[in-house]
Order: structure tokens, then C-alpha cells, then sequence
């Protein structure tokens, strides 16, 4: 029996993980998914992010080994993306994107459409082909999603319903979506699966959220609904 409830608990703690998920600057990192685990918080109330495994385990072409860390720096007010010196400690890490117009006021840094992730061609030669963007970059998970931007792309044919919602939303209009989103209204990624007509919504808590839907060109749009 104890070793039951230990074994609930650690399954517990993991499905809180907070991790985000990032793919881009091809010629140093190559085509490779790179996963950040929030390790901590700092004293500015700010999410800190770093890659796993940190060892040296997960090479790529342009630097070798690949260890990333994404935190804020409060002395210059914004986020930056941090590459590792090669020990593993990030004592002299190299900057290599940073973003300073993105929402600042939240704990989580923004994705790659909030503001501007600009590279740092002192690092890295211009190898990166510019600042990251949706086009040629994906960041995902726990990030500010487009949400927090003001305009919406224009919705076409597409609706959704009911709205409010209690259970499930219907998705009418669209026949080449890959990807479903939903962002609480602070920009925080809540869920995201691959597209289906109905939703299942009935374990959100009561509140206003953000449905997003990626279609296979990558372009995406916006949907406002109430969770009852």
C-alpha cells in the first residue's frame, strides 16, 4: 500500500511538469526538437527554463553540444535564449536570441509570435537566418501564445459552438487543420492535440479562453469562447 501511494504521487508531480518545446536556426541546431523543463523561479517571480538531458547528450552540427536555457534578465528588462559555454553551468553563456517586446509582465516567457525573439548575429554569424518567427521556428508549450496579441487573423467561413460552452465545441468550415490549441486569457497553454471537429472542454474550469487552430500552411486563427 505505501509503495502504491508513492507511486501515485510521483505520477502526480509529473503531470504538472512545465516544459516548453522548441525547433528552429536549422544550420546550428538542426532539425531537432529541444525540450525545456522549468527548473525554478527567480527572484523576480519569473519562470526559469533549461534543457534535459544537459550533459552533453543531445548534439547538433553548428555548436557541437546543444544546452539551452531561456530566463529573464531584469537589468535589461527581457527574455533571453541562452546557449551553454560547454560545461553544463551556463557561468559565461552565449545570447543568441532575446526578446524585449513581448508581455513582461507575466512569469512565462512569450513564444515566437509575441514580440520579437531577435538573434544575436554577434554569436552565432547570422547562421540562424534572423529573428525567430512562426515561419521558420516552432515554440510551444509554456510560453505566451498569440493570444495576447491584439489582432486576430480573419476566421473565414470557420465557427465554432456553443459558446458559452459546457462540454464540447463544434468546429464547422475547416477541412485542413492539423492543430488545436487552447490558451487561458493571461496566454498560457492549457492544451494542445491534434485537430478534431469536437472539443472536449468539459475539464476546464469556468472562465474566458482561447481556441487557436493551426492549419498544415501554419497559418493559424483565433477563436473567443466562455467555458460555463
Amino acid at each position: 500500500m505505501k509503495y502504491l501511494y508513492l507511486l501515485c504521487l510521483v505520477l502526480a508531480g509529473s503531470a504538472s511538469a512545465q516544459t516548453i518545446t522548441f525547433n528552429g536556426c536549422h544550420n546550428l541546431f538542426e532539425n531537432q526538437n529541444f525540450t525545456f523543463n522549468k527548473t525554478g523561479v527567480d527572484t523576480f517571480n519569473k519562470n526559469i527554463y533549461m534543457t534535459t538531458p544537459i550533459n552533453d547528450q543531445q548534439p547538433c552540427g553548428g555548436l557541437g553540444n546543444c544546452e539551452f536555457k531561456i530566463q529573464w534578465n531584469n537589468a535589461l528588462t527581457r527574455w533571453e535564449f541562452l546557449g551553454d559555454e560547454g560545461n553544463g553551468t551556463f557561468t559565461t553563456p552565449y545570447l543568441i536570441y532575446y526578446n524585449s517586446t513581448g508581455n513582461n509582465s507575466l512569469s512565462i516567457p512569450p513564444g515566437n509570435a509575441i514580440g520579437t525573439w531577435i538573434e544575436n548575429t554577434t554569436v552565432t554569424n547570422g547562421d540562424c537566418n534572423g529573428n525567430l518567427t512562426a515561419a521558420n521556428s516552432t515554440m510551444m508549450g509554456d510560453v505566451q501564445g498569440v493570444t495576447l496579441g491584439i489582432q486576430e487573423i480573419s476566421k473565414s467561413k470557420i465557427q465554432i459552438f456553443p459558446n458559452p460552452v459546457s462540454d464540447f465545441i463544434q468546429v464547422s468550415g475547416i477541412n485542413d487543420a492539423q492543430v488545436m490549441q487552447i490558451y487561458n486569457i493571461d496566454g498560457r497553454l492549457i492544451k494542445s492535440e491534434v485537430f478534431d471537429s469536437k472539443v472536449d472542454v468539459s475539464k476546464l474550469t469556468p472562465g474566458m479562453y482561447i481556441l487557436k487552430i493551426i492549419m498544415r500552411n501554419l497559418q493559424s486563427h483565433e477563436f473567443k469562447f466562455v467555458k460555463k
